[in-house]
């Protein structure tokens, strides 16, 4: 088989279980994360007045993936960005808004959204395998979706894409969205996104506290965890019994 077709064969599995795999990192990091706290040594800004801002920082890189996403999702069309999961859906390309600065926006908030928990764990080299894990990764899921898009829109996509980068933004090439913003789109396609980064920073503040056995909790962090939660339980009941979210369209 040529490099080519096993590269894109790769992506095209990656992309069916790119949700779930990355959990292994997240595991990988929760135990060294778990360490600095046995360990305080192993990470300078642990057990110091400056612990706390470093949690927020991380917690600020991960929102900015997250709003990378929405701004995203929120301004596209449907069946082309979203949480598609089995296979690649396009029925036009998207040239504005985010996609007129970069080709794979999506996987650009990816990787900053997975990247404050790795900041988290406090481990230098597991933040270097983490950026290298994720460039491996996701290299061969936009290659797959890259062939997927070339074959099916020829040189419409061609021509784009040879003006827009990959994955490092060129803002100099923004195009306002074509599309105005839906907030029903991220509801339905984003919620859960939402709630799991509260989620994942607020079992890292409880298990870290745990295991030192203290209470000076991050409460701010929880409470948000648990209203997004909330929130969340809330559409997934809409979306399941009623059809509001439908008729208001996406």
């Amino acid at each position: 088989m040529a490099l080519q077709e096993e590269l894109e064969q790769q992506g095209i599995w990656l992309f069916k279980y790119r949700g779930k795999l990355p959990v292994i990192v997240l595991l990988i990091g929760i135990i060294l994360y778990l360490q600095t706290k046995i360990y305080p040594n192993t990470f300078f800004i642990e057990d110091t007045p400056y612990e706390i801002y470093y949690e927020f920082f991380c917690l600020t890189i991960s929102l900015l993936g997250l709003g990378i996403r929405i701004y995203t999702v929120g301004h596209t069309p449907k069946n082309t960005s979203g949480r598609n999961r089995n296979e690649q859906i396009a029925e036009t390309i998207n040239t504005s808004g985010s996609y007129s600065v970069v080709r794979h926006p999506l996987y650009l908030g990816n990787f900053f959204m997975w990247m404050g928990p790795a900041l988290l764990s406090g481990n230098f080299w597991f933040l270097v395998a983490f950026c290298f894990f994720y460039w491996i990764y996701y290299e061969r899921i936009m290659f797959a979706e890259e062939q997927f898009l070339r074959r099916k829109f020829g040189t419409i996509y061609t021509d784009w894409a040879e003006k827009v980068p990959a994955f490092i933004p060129n803002f100099k090439k923004f195009k306002k969205p074509e599309l105005a913003f839906s907030w029903i789109k991220i509801i339905k396609k984003e919620i859960n996104g939402i709630a799991g980064i509260f989620i994942i920073f607020s079992f890292f503040d409880l298990a870290g506290h745990f295991i030192q056995n203290e209470n000076n909790y991050n409460y701010f962090i929880i409470i948000l965890c648990v209203l997004t939660i909330v929130m969340n339980l809330i559409m997934r009941y809409i979306k399941k019994r009623t059809a509001l979210l439908n008729d208001m369209g996406d």
